[in-house]
């Protein structure tokens, strides 16, 4: 099955890949078309710096400037996004800005008091909320000094520019901050699935030492035992190399279950994988709340042939069937001999099953591990719109502890 990190984010859900680093040059196109596709606003400025009442070194004044600018708001803030400046360059840059926004605006026109939003948004994104805070009101009342020169422009100005300049220089603060805060939650998920991953290996050490800590010390004493008795009692030497073999077969006996138990998959941990695979191939998955909820009293190995079957056919989904929508299912059947069978079903609105009914290696070994839980598996058509439906059963009986094996007694020869 493919495996998703806790901590990746799929990116249908964030294709510009907000708050976080480019990683190819695919993203990195992607993040300066989102970037570049708010200069539409200066398509005012642009138009009207070529009317006829500008002269040429006006217009080679807004040519150079705009360039400037521009290029100067690229390497802000799209460097910020790629790889955070000291803060000393981001005031340099900032000042750059405003410079060019109050001398394009006073000398150009009104319509390029605009250039004050970029600044304004380029001080939400790139300073930290102490100091742009306050760096943006500085930007809407440089703005409004500015926009004194042209009393013409009237009131219109104060809410086309420097209402928005606030509000979307704001706004965008507000975004970084919650960017700043998804970063912190990313490293506290990486944080605990480490710790996790800490304590599952510690209970591991533990259940090994609780299983062979007593068998290796009474092998290692009979040994010795055994060693002494050799030269005078070897009627009784072999007594106690008889009770190391015993010992050490249900030492070995005891490991093999712990160890079955560690790589035995869990239903509901194959369906978190399952959802994570599903939405990261674009696959609507519809999740039964039966197979949610999971189930009590469900044997270990009828729940682990489960957990394999909803592996393997999320994976063929994923892989082969070009599907857009899949469906999970629990649900409880009665046999005509009485039985009661939990079936799971995974169905899908893909290509369907393949013209030559035959199974790949994945459902051969599928269909071996669901004889071995005495289920079954079946394949075919799903019964609406087409697609592949796979359904694997397993017997509904309540699940009993394996009895304990007896510990192993010393001989009657051994030492008090």
């Amino acid at each position: 099955m493919t495996r998703v990190r806790a901590e990746s984010v799929p990116e249908d859900v964030n294709p510009v890949r907000i708050g976080q680093a480019p990683l190819n040059r695919r993203q990195s196109i992607s993040k300066i078309v989102w970037i570049g596709v708010w200069l539409i606003y200066f398509t005012g400025p642009v138009t009207e710096l070529f009317a006829d009442r500008h002269s040429t070194a006006d217009r080679v004044l807004g040519v150079l400037g705009a360039g400037l600018f521009v290029a100067t708001y690229f390497t802000l803030v799209f460097r910020h996004m790629w790889r955070t400046l000291s803060l000393l360059g981001k005031r340099i840059l900032l000042a750059v800005l405003a410079v060019l926004a109050c001398v394009l605006a006073a000398v150009l026109g009104p319509s390029w008091l605009v250039l004050f939003i970029f600044t304004s948004v380029a001080c939400g994104v790139v300073l930290p909320w102490r100091q742009s805070r306050w760096t943006i009101p500085v930007c809407a009342l440089l703005l409004l000094i500015v926009g004194m020169w042209y009393p013409e422009a009237g009131s219109y100005y104060l809410f086309a520019f420097v209402l928005p300049s606030l509000g979307i220089g704001y706004a965008m603060a507000g975004m970084q901050y919650l960017i700043a805060t998804t970063k912190e939650l990313r490293a506290a998920r990486e944080e605990v699935a480490r710790l996790a991953a800490n304590e599952e290996r510690l209970r591991m050490a533990r259940d090994l030492h609780d299983l062979l800590g007593h068998s290796l010390s009474l092998i290692t004493l009979k040994s010795e035992l055994a060693g002494r008795m050799l030269p005078d009692r070897p009627a009784d030497a072999a007594r106690q190399v008889a009770d190391i073999e015993r010992v050490s077969r249900q030492a070995l006996v005891d490991v093999r279950e712990a160890v079955t138990g560690y790589r035995r998959p869990r239903l509901a941990v194959e369906l978190a994988g399952a959802r994570a695979a599903l939405h990261a191939a674009g696959v609507t998955a519809a999740v039964d709340p039966a197979l949610e909820r999971g189930r009590h009293g469900l044997a270990g190995e009828a729940e682990g042939a489960l957990a394999w079957a909803l592996r393997e056919a999320v994976t063929n989904v994923v892989r082969h069937s070009g599907a857009r929508r899949c469906e999970l299912l629990l649900s409880e059947e009665w046999a005509a001999d009485e039985r009661r069978w939990l079936c799971l079903s995974v169905l899908d609105d893909g290509a369907g099953p393949p013209r030559l009914q035959h199974d790949g290696n994945g459902l051969a070994g599928l269909r071996e591990r669901l004889l071995l839980a005495d289920g079954r598996l079946e394949t075919g058509s799903a019964t609406r719109g087409g697609g592949f439906a796979l359904r694997a059963y397993v017997p509904l009986t309540t699940a009993t502890p394996a009895p304990a094996a007896p510990a192993a007694s010393a001989s009657p020869d051994d030492p008090a």
